[in-house]
């Protein structure tokens, strides 16, 4: 897991091409309390914030899965605030929870459930690291049933797993994540 970073641009620097066109320096998201010393080190970088910089936007994001975000509707400040209230920059668990569930819904999904259960947000999810369809369908069968071994070569678990699809199973690059 890497740490989460972002570049916070500016539209008015943006459009005027002037120094802080390309934005901050990457800011280490677990480094910062609150969104105040965020503001503080972005004016320590030069950034007017209560002039030309005042229209804030994600220029570039690092360890964060991002393909299903739209950038362009999330403020930084909003961003860093709901990583913050879901405790995703400080609980390891949490944040590879977050990572694996971004691979499989939105971010604004992400936030609905931090919005409605704060940092319970992750109260429904399990993970099923490095277990593929056929893990997960064994797993589960054997830990529910008594399989007899010789009806055992009959189960199709492969099968079984993939059926588990419709009840909130989805594959992720590490194993299965299942949401209730």
């Amino acid at each position: 897991m890497e740490e989460i970073e972002i570049v916070i641009g500016s539209w008015g620097s943006y459009n005027e091409c002037n120094e802080r066109s390309l934005g901050s320096k990457w800011l280490r998201l677990s480094e910062y309390s609150d969104w105040e010393e965020i503001e503080t080190e972005l004016k320590n970088q030069g950034f007017i914030l209560d002039g030309i910089d005042e229209e804030l936007f994600i220029q570039d994001v690092s360890g964060f899965p991002d393909t299903n975000v739209n950038w362009d509707y999330i403020h930084p400040k909003r961003f860093f605030e709901i990583l913050k209230e879901s405790e995703v920059l400080e609980n390891l668990y949490k944040c590879e929870t977050f990572e694996a569930f971004l691979e499989v819904e939105s971010f604004d999904e992400f936030e609905r459930r931090v919005e409605s259960k704060g940092s319970d947000w992750d109260e429904d999810i399990y993970l099923y690291r490095n277990q593929d369809w056929y893990d997960l369908g064994y797993n589960l069968l054997h830990d529910c049933y008594k399989i007899p071994d010789f009806i055992d070569s009959y189960v199709d678990y492969q099968r079984f797993g993939e059926e588990l699809r419709f009840d909130g199973y989805q594959e992720y690059s590490d194993g299965i994540i299942e949401i209730r």
